[in-house]
């Protein structure tokens, strides 16, 4: 019973860390700049223009926030999402500071830690001597101690795939990396586009039933609203929880009920990494499912699925192989 406990524990704090309230996102298009999708996206013009040596953005959280140094040299990320889209962009050298999950790219394991992702070392993190803070929708007291300390500090929450895009627009703006984010959003929106292409067509009767499972004890699953059912959509299924709202339990009845063709569990999270993946292939009262008959059960790594950030369309990419093989 206590291992449970620390299970869960662990992925509610996964979740916290990286789950975001992911909408059905218009297709990607060609063009370089992501269209902003709602009133609290960053205001962002794509230029290739040299940036002002000051100037004003608005972050993800309405904040107006000055600019005035257009090269960091000293930045610290408050997130793996964020950190992820620094070493996208080319970034990793001027990174100061990280939180104890950031674990992709395996450079990041080497920065020094500013603490915990939910409980940052604020002493820490100013004694590093910040020219630049990404921070989330988590550290909002934290944005303030900073900023009081007369540091630069810049909130990114992305809802939706368009938001990631935009995050990482903003990020290149306020490096002085327009060019570089330019082109990863440019390749990110390709991809994007090569699987929407192929399943936006595809009838009712075409899609596959999907199943997300994050956790087995409860059954815990991914529904309307989540980065995994945003996925699911794009790549050509149909959440079997979309009738749920966010990330929520669900009965093993329910699960028989929708009889699922495809199921996809989260793994690679802590010690019970790939309980959930072996509580669906093992439980016997799932063993009539659509998916056990025909060996259509998977694993992903959660950090994909989860973070808003550049891999974010590897996942796609992952949810697409495993759910319509037939039309890669």
């Amino acid at each position: 019973m206590k291992n449970n406990l620390r299970r869960i524990g662990l992925v509610l704090l996964v979740i916290a860390i990286f789950s975001g309230t992911l909408t059905a996102c218009s297709q990607a298009t060609e063009s370089t700049a992501p269209a902003p999708v709602s009133t609290t996206t960053p205001t962002l013009t794509q230029t290739q223009t040299p940036t002002p040596i000051s100037f004003t953005i608005t972050d993800h959280f309405g904040r107006v926030v000055t600019i005035n140094n257009t090269n960091p040299q000293r930045i610290i990320s408050l997130a793996p999402s964020n950190t992820e889209i620094l070493f996208a962009l080319g970034l990793g050298d001027r990174i100061v500071g990280v939180t104890d999950f950031d674990n992709y790219p395996p450079e990041a394991t080497t920065k020094p830690s500013i603490g915990n992702y939910t409980e940052p070392n604020i002493e820490e993190i100013i004694a590093k001597e910040p020219d630049l803070v990404l921070a989330t929708e988590e550290h909002e007291t934290e944005m303030a101690q900073l900023e009081s300390r007369g540091i630069t500090v810049v909130g990114l929450y992305p809802k939706n795939m368009d938001d990631i895009l935009a995050s990482i627009i903003l990020v290149g703006k306020i490096t002085g990396q327009n060019k570089e984010a330019a082109a990863l959003v440019a390749d990110m929106q390709k991809r994007i586009k090569t699987i929407t292409d192929k399943t936006s067509t595809l009838s009712a009767a075409q899609k596959k039933r999907v199943f997300y499972i994050i956790w087995h004890d409860p059954i815990w699953t991914a529904g309307g609203g989540s980065f995994a059912d945003t996925l699911i959509n794009m790549a050509g299924g149909i959440n079997i929880a979309g009738d749920l709202s966010g990330y929520a339990d669900i009965s093993l009845e329910a699960v028989i009920a929708a009889n699922p063709e495809v199921i996809i569990a989260g793994v690679g999270m802590g010690t019970g990494e790939d309980l959930p993946l072996e509580y669906i292939k093992m439980e016997p009262r799932l063993e009539e499912l659509d998916a056990r008959q025909n060996n259509r059960i998977y694993g992903v790594n959660m950090d994909i699925i989860g973070r808003p950030g550049p891999r974010i369309v590897a996942a796609l990419e992952e949810f697409f192989r495993l759910i319509h093989p037939e039309l890669e």
